[in-house]
């Protein structure tokens, strides 16, 4: 079975740092795109950032210069590093699987469970 297993999150204040942990298993993890999405009450699904099977990244402007993704191939892992978090940050963040390496497709194959991220100001 496909599995996006996420881990991390929680509580921070303004200012602090998290990080975020993707495990994926059941599909050929090193050939896909991997992306995280976050969604805040009442906002649309927001895609964050993402990296390709090769390693180039993307990320959206709100992020740049404070939120690192990052991908493991031999240990099937995605990790996204969050710095000076702001209050704007705070939502339910989601790891996503797309089976176009490259990234350029936007539907979904697989998605994690979500986890919450509450920045306090």
């Amino acid at each position: 079975d496909v599995q996006l297993v996420q881990s991390g999150g929680g509580l921070v204040q303004a200012g602090g740092s998290l990080k975020l942990s993707c495990a994926a298993s059941g599909f050929t993890y090193s050939t896909y795109c991997m992306r995280w999405y976050r969604q805040a009450p009442g906002k649309v699904h927001e895609l964050v950032t993402s990296i390709t099977s090769d390693g180039f990244t993307h990320y959206t402007d709100s992020v740049k210069g404070r939120f690192t993704i990052s991908r493991d191939n031999a240990e099937n892992t995605l990790s996204l590093q969050m710095n000076s978090l702001k209050p704007e940050d705070t939502a339910m963040y989601y790891c996503a699987a797309v089976s176009d390496g490259r990234c350029s497709v936007s539907d979904v194959n697989y998605w994690g469970q979500g986890t919450q991220v509450t920045v306090s100001s």
